[in-house]
Order: structure tokens, then C-alpha cells, then sequence
């Protein structure tokens, strides 16, 4: 590797991320070493972005950075975890130079100061391949209570929070500016569709908030459809969809209309990073009380049903053809 070696680079850009988190040891050792507290479980998560597939040479350092550390925090907040740290894995091309890597590090710093967690370790390897980067995050919740997938029963409501499909028209407008339906976008509505895609806000105090009150839950980063399948699956349910009922942001609405084939397509896009989860009827008052007190949109979008399909209801009750369920990693 071209510049200052694997060491150099570990002690001035990555050691100064562990100084809230004793347990790495200041990275001097092979390992961090730390203890779950008693009465509750310890629960891990990974995930890789590799250049060109999961976010553009030409993405702003900092923001892949904060999109790889978010995304692994939405994965814990899935399951009501609280985090405690992360582990980082660079593969790193001749091609990234030091400049690159110390906003990269300026990134991990900002949102570390955002989530109140820190650095515990990891490794640096050369590639003559595309840059790659993983991450593996570390969080814990009261032994017993995580929210998993499995735990859907048929009479749930299906809700979701946020908005749906705004990383996928961000990804479009990023890939395709000038394509079809975009011509009259404003440059605001342009700006936050495509913060979504770069910086999702994971739900990690919703997550928390609904121990005891969802049946299952799950992140949406492959598509509404998609991981809304995964509960389905993991629960041996049906989930019935509502499309009107799905929230969409005032900037989505403004390029997709209402035609209902566009906002099919909509929910099939994934890197929203919302929550999806289910609940029984009498925790609808629980959940307004959350919606409130985060300041957070809650939507009831459908419900789960003994029937194992998934089904889209379309405006007049008809069931809408799904033709691509969201991204598949293969």
C-alpha cells in the first residue's frame, strides 16, 4: 500500500475512535475484552459494502462511513438492542488514499458522538479488487427480550414507521438525474430523497420501545415486500398489504402520483431503514403513545393472516401484482 503503513494509519485514524470504549484496549492487542452486563443478552450483527454495489466512487467519504455504521445499527434496532460498539474491516485498493480514509474516519467519529458508542477493534487488508468494508456492531437488550422475526400471529397488525421508498427514487436520481419523471424535481425534494439513500436514521429507540409490544419485527433495507417476507416466513403467516395505507413522503408523492403500479414500485425499493413489525389489536394504544413520545410516525399498513401469501390490496380491494419483491444479494 502506497503511504504510511497498516500501523501508522491504525494508531492516528482508528485508535482515537476507541477512547469512549476502554474494552478495545486502545487497539494495542489482538482482541477487545469486555462483559455483558448480567441480565442481559449480547447481540451481533454484520454487514459489508463493497464499492460499485453498494455505494459510488464518487460517494462522499464521510457519508459511506455513516451509512455503513447506520445500517448495522438498524439491524439491532430490529431487535430492540441497545448498541455497545463495532468491529471494522477495511479492504482497502491502492486506489483509496489516506485523504479518503481520514474523512472516512471524520464520519465514524460524528455518528459515534450521534449514538454514544465507539470503536472495539478490527482489521486493514490491501485488495487489488474494489474497496469493501465491514462492519460488524455489538448491542444488548434484557436477556429474553429481543424482538425477532417468528413471533407474528394471524389478527396482527402490520405497521411501519417513517416513510417508504425514498432511498429507492434517491438511488434513481442518482444513477438516472434526468429520467423519466424526474425533469420537474425540485432541488429540496431532490436533496432529501438522496440523504435517505446516503444517511438512513436507524430506529434505534423505537426498537427499544416496542419490547413487550411487537410480535416481530424487522429492518426494511431490502424492500417493504421483501423483509415483510422474511416475518412472514420466519412466523409461518400471511401478511395482507394495504397500498394506500403504506406512507410515502410529501417529496415521493410529488414524483409517483398515486398511479398505483408507481407505488407498487415504490415499496419494492429497499435502504429505507424503517421498521416494520407486528402487533395484536390491544397494543394500538401503546403504539400511538410511542408514535407521540418519539415524535415518530407510526403506520398500520395491513394485517397478518393465517393464509400463508403475501398480498398487496390495491384501491378498490383487488389484489395487485407484485413483480419484483425488492433486492436480492444474488
Amino acid at each position: 500500500m502506497a503511504g504510511r503503513g497498516e500501523f501508522d494509519l491504525i494508531a492516528d485514524l482508528f485508535a482515537p475512535l476507541t477512547s469512549s470504549t476502554p474494552a478495545a484496549l486502545g487497539l494495542k492487542d489482538d482482541a477487545a475484552v469486555f462483559s455483558v452486563p448480567e441480565g442481559f443478552d449480547l447481540v451481533t450483527t454484520v454487514d459489508a459494502m463493497v464499492e460499485d454495489v453498494h455505494f459510488f466512487p464518487a460517494d462522499a467519504a464521510n457519508l459511506v462511513a455513516r451509512k455503513l455504521l447506520r445500517v448495522n445499527l438498524s439491524d439491532l434496532a430490529a431487535m430492540g438492542a441497545k448498541p455497545i460498539g463495532y468491529l471494522l474491516t477495511l479492504v482497502r485498493p491502492s486506489t483509496v488514499g489516506e485523504d479518503w480514509l481520514q474523512r472516512f474516519a471524520h464520519g465514524l467519529a460524528a455518528d459515534q458522538r450521534t449514538f454514544n458508542i465507539g470503536l472495539l477493534g478490527g482489521d486493514t487488508v490491501s485488495t487489488a479488487g474494489p474497496l469493501v468494508l465491514s462492519l460488524t456492531a455489538l448491542g444488548q437488550v434484557a436477556a429474553g427480550k429481543s424482538l425477532l422475526r417468528s413471533g407474528a400471529n394471524p389478527g396482527d397488525t402490520i405497521y411501519v414507521s417513517g416513510t417508504i421508498g425514498d432511498a429507492g427514487l434517491g438511488l434513481a436520481l442518482v444513477q438516472d438525474p434526468e429520467g423519466q419523471g424526474f425533469d420537474n424535481v425540485s432541488r429540496d425534494d431532490r436533496n432529501a430523497l438522496v440523504a435517505r439513500l446516503q444517511c438512513p436514521e436507524p430506529r434505534l429507540e423505537l426498537g427499544q420501545a416496542l419490547a413487550g409490544v411487537a410480535t416481530a419485527a424487522v429492518d426494511i433495507s431490502d424492500g417493504l415486500v421483501a423483509d415483510l417476507a422474511h416475518i412472514a416466513s420466519a412466523s409461518d403467516v400471511g401478511m395482507k398489504l394495504v397500498l394506500s395505507d403504506v406512507p410515502v413522503s410529501d417529496a415521493a408523492a410529488r414524483i409517483v402520483g398515486t398511479d398505483e403500479n408507481s407505488r407498487l414500485k415504490l415499496i419494492a425499493g429497499g435502504e429505507d431503514y424503517e421498521l416494520a413489525f407486528t402487533a395484536p389489536e390491544s397494543a394500538a394504544s401503546r403504539i400511538r403513545k410511542i408514535s407521540k413520545d418519539l415524535e415518530l410516525s407510526i403506520t398500520p399498513i395491513g394485517t397478518v393472516t393465517a393464509e400463508k401469501i403475501i398480498e398487496v390490496r390495491g384501491q378498490n380491494g383487488d389484489s395487485l401484482p407484485v413483480t419484483s419483491s425488492g433486492w436480492t444479494h444474488f
